[in-house]
Protein backbone atom coordinates (compact mmCIF):
# COMPACT_ATOMS: atom_id res chain seq x y z
CA UNK A 1 0.00 0.00 0.00
CA UNK A 2 1.34 3.44 -0.92
CA UNK A 3 2.41 5.57 1.99
CA UNK A 4 0.55 8.89 2.41
CA UNK A 5 2.52 12.03 1.55
CA UNK A 6 4.33 13.70 4.42
CA UNK A 7 3.03 17.20 5.07
CA UNK A 8 5.24 18.55 7.82
CA UNK A 9 6.21 21.92 9.30
CA UNK A 10 9.07 22.26 6.85
CA UNK A 11 6.68 21.97 3.92
CA UNK A 12 4.30 24.41 5.57
CA UNK A 13 7.17 26.89 5.87
CA UNK A 14 8.06 26.43 2.19
CA UNK A 15 4.46 26.99 1.12
CA UNK A 16 4.18 30.10 3.29
CA UNK A 17 7.47 31.44 1.90
CA UNK A 18 6.30 30.78 -1.67
CA UNK A 19 2.99 32.53 -1.09
CA UNK A 20 4.72 35.46 0.58
CA UNK A 21 7.12 35.76 -2.34
CA UNK A 22 4.21 35.88 -4.78
CA UNK A 23 2.56 38.65 -2.78
CA UNK A 24 5.85 40.57 -2.50
CA UNK A 25 6.34 40.53 -6.27
CA UNK A 26 2.82 40.63 -7.68
CA UNK A 27 0.33 41.51 -4.93
CA UNK A 28 -2.13 39.39 -3.02
CA UNK A 29 -4.28 38.82 -6.11
CA UNK A 30 -1.39 36.79 -7.55
CA UNK A 31 -1.77 33.99 -5.02
CA UNK A 32 -2.85 30.93 -7.00
CA UNK A 33 -2.65 27.63 -5.18
CA UNK A 34 -1.17 25.76 -8.14
CA UNK A 35 1.61 28.31 -8.46
CA UNK A 36 2.29 28.32 -4.72
CA UNK A 37 2.41 24.52 -4.65
CA UNK A 38 4.71 24.37 -7.68
CA UNK A 39 7.11 26.88 -6.11
CA UNK A 40 7.25 24.72 -2.98
CA UNK A 41 7.68 21.55 -5.06
CA UNK A 42 4.49 19.95 -3.82
CA UNK A 43 0.81 19.60 -4.73
CA UNK A 44 -2.25 21.71 -3.99
CA UNK A 45 -3.45 18.97 -1.68
CA UNK A 46 -0.62 19.94 0.65
CA UNK A 47 -1.97 23.51 0.77
CA UNK A 48 -5.44 22.27 1.68
CA UNK A 49 -4.07 19.86 4.28
CA UNK A 50 -1.72 22.33 5.95
CA UNK A 51 -3.72 25.55 5.62
CA UNK A 52 -7.30 24.64 4.72
CA UNK A 53 -7.45 26.62 1.49
CA UNK A 54 -6.55 29.90 -0.17
CA UNK A 55 -8.31 32.12 2.39
CA UNK A 56 -6.39 30.55 5.25
CA UNK A 57 -3.12 30.70 3.30
CA UNK A 58 -3.58 34.43 2.69
CA UNK A 59 -4.35 34.88 6.40
CA UNK A 60 -1.14 33.04 7.25
CA UNK A 61 0.84 35.31 4.90
CA UNK A 62 -0.71 38.33 6.61
CA UNK A 63 0.13 37.00 10.07
CA UNK A 64 3.72 36.37 8.97
CA UNK A 65 3.92 39.90 7.54
CA UNK A 66 2.67 41.40 10.79
CA UNK A 67 5.20 39.27 12.68
CA UNK A 68 8.02 40.64 10.51
CA UNK A 69 6.72 44.20 10.87
CA UNK A 70 6.36 43.72 14.63
CA UNK A 71 9.92 42.43 14.93
CA UNK A 72 11.18 45.58 13.20
CA UNK A 73 9.11 47.71 15.57
CA UNK A 74 10.38 45.88 18.65
CA UNK A 75 13.96 46.31 17.47
CA UNK A 76 13.42 50.07 17.15
CA UNK A 77 11.38 50.52 20.32
CA UNK A 78 14.26 51.14 22.77
CA UNK A 79 15.11 54.32 20.85
CA UNK A 80 11.64 55.83 21.22
CA UNK A 81 8.78 57.09 19.07
CA UNK A 82 10.90 58.64 16.34
CA UNK A 83 12.82 55.40 15.83
CA UNK A 84 9.52 53.51 15.65
CA UNK A 85 8.37 55.90 12.94
CA UNK A 86 11.56 55.44 10.94
CA UNK A 87 11.31 51.66 11.24
CA UNK A 88 7.65 51.80 10.18
CA UNK A 89 8.41 53.52 6.88
CA UNK A 90 11.57 51.51 6.24
CA UNK A 91 9.65 48.24 6.54
CA UNK A 92 6.76 49.49 4.41
CA UNK A 93 9.02 50.67 1.59
CA UNK A 94 10.90 47.36 1.66
CA UNK A 95 7.66 45.33 1.54
CA UNK A 96 5.08 47.51 -0.25
CA UNK A 97 2.74 44.73 -1.38
CA UNK A 98 2.69 43.10 2.03
CA UNK A 99 2.09 46.51 3.60
CA UNK A 100 -0.85 47.17 1.28
CA UNK A 101 -2.32 43.78 2.10
CA UNK A 102 -1.87 44.22 5.85
CA UNK A 103 -3.52 47.60 6.11
CA UNK A 104 -6.19 47.42 3.45
CA UNK A 105 -7.62 43.95 3.98
CA UNK A 106 -10.92 43.58 5.85
CA UNK A 107 -10.26 42.92 9.52
CA UNK A 108 -6.92 44.70 9.70
CA UNK A 109 -7.08 46.19 13.17
CA UNK A 110 -6.05 49.55 14.51
CA UNK A 111 -3.83 49.70 17.60
CA UNK A 112 -6.67 49.92 20.11
CA UNK A 113 -6.86 48.67 23.67
CA UNK A 114 -8.89 45.51 23.38
CA UNK A 115 -11.97 46.89 21.67
CA UNK A 116 -12.88 43.33 20.77
CA UNK A 117 -13.62 42.48 24.38
CA UNK A 118 -11.78 41.54 27.52
CA UNK A 119 -11.56 37.85 26.57
CA UNK A 120 -10.31 38.52 23.05
CA UNK A 121 -6.93 36.98 22.25
CA UNK A 122 -4.41 39.43 20.77
CA UNK A 123 -3.85 38.79 17.07
CA UNK A 124 -0.78 39.39 14.94
CA UNK A 125 -1.67 43.01 14.22
CA UNK A 126 -2.23 43.75 17.92
CA UNK A 127 1.19 42.35 18.78
CA UNK A 128 2.84 44.29 15.96
CA UNK A 129 1.41 47.57 17.26
CA UNK A 130 2.24 46.89 20.92
CA UNK A 131 5.63 48.67 20.77
CA UNK A 132 3.86 51.89 19.76
CA UNK A 133 1.47 51.68 22.70
CA UNK A 134 4.34 50.93 25.06
CA UNK A 135 6.34 53.90 23.76
CA UNK A 136 3.34 56.18 24.28
CA UNK A 137 2.88 54.89 27.82
CA UNK A 138 6.55 55.62 28.55
CA UNK A 139 6.18 59.13 27.12
CA UNK A 140 3.13 59.69 29.31
CA UNK A 141 4.97 58.56 32.43
CA UNK A 142 7.68 61.08 31.56
CA UNK A 143 5.10 63.86 31.33
CA UNK A 144 4.14 63.87 27.65
CA UNK A 145 0.41 64.17 26.80
CA UNK A 146 -0.55 62.14 29.86
CA UNK A 147 -4.26 62.96 29.60
CA UNK A 148 -4.76 61.17 26.24
CA UNK A 149 -5.81 57.49 26.43
CA UNK A 150 -3.13 55.26 24.95
CA UNK A 151 -5.47 53.69 22.40
CA UNK A 152 -6.53 57.09 21.06
CA UNK A 153 -2.96 58.37 21.00
CA UNK A 154 -1.69 55.27 19.21
CA UNK A 155 -4.40 55.51 16.57
CA UNK A 156 -3.68 59.22 16.02
CA UNK A 157 0.06 58.62 15.59
CA UNK A 158 -0.51 55.54 13.45
CA UNK A 159 -2.85 57.54 11.23
CA UNK A 160 -0.17 60.17 10.61
CA UNK A 161 2.60 57.77 9.64
CA UNK A 162 0.29 55.40 7.79
CA UNK A 163 -1.24 58.25 5.83
CA UNK A 164 1.98 59.63 4.42
CA UNK A 165 3.51 56.19 3.78
CA UNK A 166 0.36 55.17 1.92
CA UNK A 167 0.48 58.35 -0.15
CA UNK A 168 4.08 57.67 -1.06
CA UNK A 169 3.39 54.06 -2.05
CA UNK A 170 0.47 55.23 -4.18
CA UNK A 171 2.54 58.01 -5.76
CA UNK A 172 -0.07 60.60 -4.86
CA UNK A 173 2.13 63.50 -3.78
CA UNK A 174 2.96 66.63 -5.77
CA UNK A 175 5.44 66.18 -8.61
CA UNK A 176 9.00 66.18 -7.34
CA UNK A 177 8.01 65.92 -3.68
CA UNK A 178 10.87 65.06 -1.34
CA UNK A 179 9.24 62.18 0.55
CA UNK A 180 12.11 61.92 3.01
CA UNK A 181 11.63 65.57 3.98
CA UNK A 182 7.86 65.17 4.16
CA UNK A 183 8.18 62.16 6.44
CA UNK A 184 10.73 63.95 8.61
CA UNK A 185 8.17 66.74 9.05
CA UNK A 186 5.61 64.19 10.26
CA UNK A 187 8.11 62.71 12.71
CA UNK A 188 9.05 66.18 13.93
CA UNK A 189 5.37 66.92 14.59
CA UNK A 190 4.89 63.68 16.51
CA UNK A 191 8.07 64.22 18.51
CA UNK A 192 7.07 67.76 19.50
CA UNK A 193 3.60 66.62 20.52
CA UNK A 194 4.80 63.74 22.64
CA UNK A 195 8.10 64.87 24.09
CA UNK A 196 8.02 65.55 27.83
CA UNK A 197 8.21 69.26 28.73
CA UNK A 198 11.73 70.68 28.82
CA UNK A 199 12.72 71.58 32.41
Amino acid sequence: MARPPLYDDALRSRLLAAATDLVEHNGVAAIALREVAAAADTSTSAVYTLFGGKTQLVAAVMDAAFASFGAAQRAAAPDGLRALGIAYRTWALAHPELYRMMFSAPGASAPDEGSGGADREPDASDLAMAPLQEAIARAQRAGGMADVPVGIAATAIWGQVHGIVSLQLAGLGPAGLDWDAAYTTVLDTITRAWSPPTP
